[in-house]
């Protein structure tokens, strides 16, 4: 995957070759579908279908694609949640994607997730400084005063009062859920922070609280994100690199300036495209997608995207495309004239 970025003197952002933080190579999750009384296997759910990307330490790798794309399913495989079918994931260099339980604990303190909804992520029969505090029990990390004293600081951190540890979730607004639940996150203090839509079950005046407080622990600490969501605007915000997603692949990965300036897959064109625009005299892309999105049961046969794309070759139907180099860090799945996303 080529040098990661990581900061210079400056305090800007310079390509490095040191090992990435995260590096995941031909990801694979396939779920069986059984039928029948005796559940017998009628097919094969292609959720994740070959993925590859790396995460340098203290970068933010914004994944976007529709709905079903297998977005939460990467997050989820990295963390091993779910268990993947086949390919690698890499943590600081070390191969985690066969380690037992017992192995994998001591990368648990390394890798946490904020979820989509707040409320459903909090146990709530639970206090809310118990929640946060639990963790550091878990691991044996702080105990009696000295966890109600981290607690403590860790609600202060994400913008809550030393008082509300007292509280229930249910006694909070979704805004302080979604900070309860990065509280969380932050206890172990992680290198890897999986956001998987953490502000997509927000009003929109919470969501920018939300995403400023991402944004100003991430300088504060230098953990990295992989930052999921369907919002191009909430990405283009907190991202400093962004994968485009389509079926269980990604189809593109750039910097964000330079895919949001100059995206050269048809089917990024078509996100950008979607994004209402409030000036009716700014220059809008023209829609490239027809047709609905299919099935991942049955995908299609080389490029995933050729039964929607207006610019399908003949040999789109036949080549799987991979990721390849257009310059500038910029990489591009697609078999179109010079990977411009323009008609050959």
């Amino acid at each position: 995957m080529g040098g990661v970025l990581a900061r210079g003197r400056d305090g800007g952002r310079v390509m490095s070759e040191a090992p990435a933080l995260l590096e995941v190579t031909d990801l694979v999750k396939h779920y069986p579908v059984r039928r029948g009384l005796l559940r017998r296997r009628a097919g094969t759910v292609h959720a994740v279908d070959g993925v590859s990307f790396s995460l340098g330490i203290g970068e933010t790798l914004g994944l976007v694609g529709e709905s079903g794309c297998g977005k939460s399913t990467v997050a989820r495989s990295v963390l091993r949640l779910v268990e993947p079918t086949s390919g690698q994931i890499r943590i600081k260099g070390e191969d985690i994607t066969h380690l037992g339980k017992t192995e994998m604990r001591r990368h648990r303190r390394e890798m946490q997730i904020v979820f989509q909804d707040p409320f459903a992520s909090l146990n709530p029969r639970m206090r809310a400084g118990d929640i946060v505090g639990e963790p550091l029990s878990v691991h044996g990390l702080a105990s009696g005063r000295d966890r109600e004293k981290r607690v403590a600081e860790l609600f202060d951190q994400v913008g809550l009062r030393a008082d509300q540890m007292r509280n229930y979730p249910h006694q909070f607004s979704g805004g302080q859920r979604q900070r309860i639940c990065i509280a969380r996150a932050l206890a172990l203090g992680p290198d890897l922070i999986v956001c998987d839509e953490p502000v997509s079950a927000l009003d929109v005046s919470i969501q920018a609280q939300v995403i400023n407080l991402l944004i100003d622990l991430q300088r504060k600490h230098g953990f990295s994100y992989l930052f999921i969501a369907h919002d191009l605007a909430v990405v283009a915000h907190i991202s400093h690199r962004v994968a485009v997603m389509y079926l269980g692949r990604i189809v593109e990965i750039a910097d964000k300036a330079e895919l949001f300036q100059n995206p050269r897959h048809p089917y990024t064109q078509a996100l950008l495209a979607s994004v209402p625009v409030a000036d009716p005299r700014a220059k809008r892309l023209v829609p490239l997608v027809d047709g609905d999105v299919p099935s991942p049961v049955n995908p299609p046969s080389g490029c995933a995207f050729h039964t929607r794309c207006r610019y399908a070759m003949p040999q789109c139907k036949l080549e799987r495309p991979m990721l390849v180099d257009a310059g500038s860090g910029h990489q591009v799945a697609c078999l179109l004239n010079d990977g411009t996303g323009q008609p050959a």
